[in-house]
């Protein structure tokens, strides 16, 4: 019940802000692939909570990831790894989350359990990037983990050039030792990103961007 109320939500929302961009001119074709820098003006995450399938094919998967993994990489390192939840995995990991978010939050009922339970049934391919990152007498751990955010970006990239929805998360499963265990992730590893990978049940809807000449300073100006 919860997703479906998340989910009209959602769609409600979007309806009422393309009305409201609709009457104002000010419509855009969110990740427009026409050109590389048309996608990269209009790129735009979706959101997991509405999302859908079909998912990536394993060629495609394969695509992805070996476009993923062309991320700066200071040391040649590789200071990341994937875990793959498709089909059944997605709910059977889904259990665990379910029982240790009844330990961490016993006066939480049904609801928020199963929506706990699903949160990888959302789409048809979830993505843990693992960060791997150790001390190393040259790279510093920082520069090993902003290549694990990289790879995450360059991942979410690849899979809305080829035309699917995206979002970058991660949510408390990330950080919980018990959920990272069930996931296969070691307690001296952190999750990058959870990227969900799929197609958005509602129209994609663009947020306010920040002002770049207000982040922007000259040095010696």
């Amino acid at each position: 019940m919860l997703n479906e109320w998340l989910m009209r939500s959602i769609a409600l929302e979007t309806i009422e802000t393309t009305i409201r961009a609709g009457q104002s001119g000010g419509m855009i074709q969110l990740n427009d692939t026409s050109t590389l820098l048309a996608f990269l003006k209009t790129r735009k995450s979706a959101s997991a909570k509405a999302m859908t399938g079909p998912g990536p094919t394993p060629s495609q998967i394969s695509e992805i990831l070996n476009i993923a993994v062309r991320a700066p990489d200071h040391g040649k390192l590789s200071p990341w790894r994937f875990i793959l939840f498709e089909g059944a995995a997605r709910a059977k990991v889904g259990e665990t989350f379910r029982s240790r978010w009844q330990v961490l939050h016993p006066e939480h009922g049904a609801d928020s359990l199963n929506f706990q339970a699903g949160l990888f049934t959302r789409a048809p391919l979830v993505v843990a990037v693992v960060s791997t990152a150790a001390q190393h007498a040259k790279i510093p751990v920082w520069e090993q983990q902003m290549s694990a955010a990289a790879v995450c970006f360059n991942m979410e990239l690849a899979a809305q050039a080829l035309g699917f929805d995206v979002q970058w998360q991660t949510d408390w499963v990330a950080y919980d030792d018990v959920a990272k265990a069930a996931m296969g992730i070691k307690i001296a590893e952190q999750v990058a990103g959870l990227i969900y990978i799929g197609k958005s049940a509602v129209p994609l809807e663009d947020r306010p961007r920040p002002d770049v000449a207000a982040l922007t300073t000259h040095w010696g100006a």
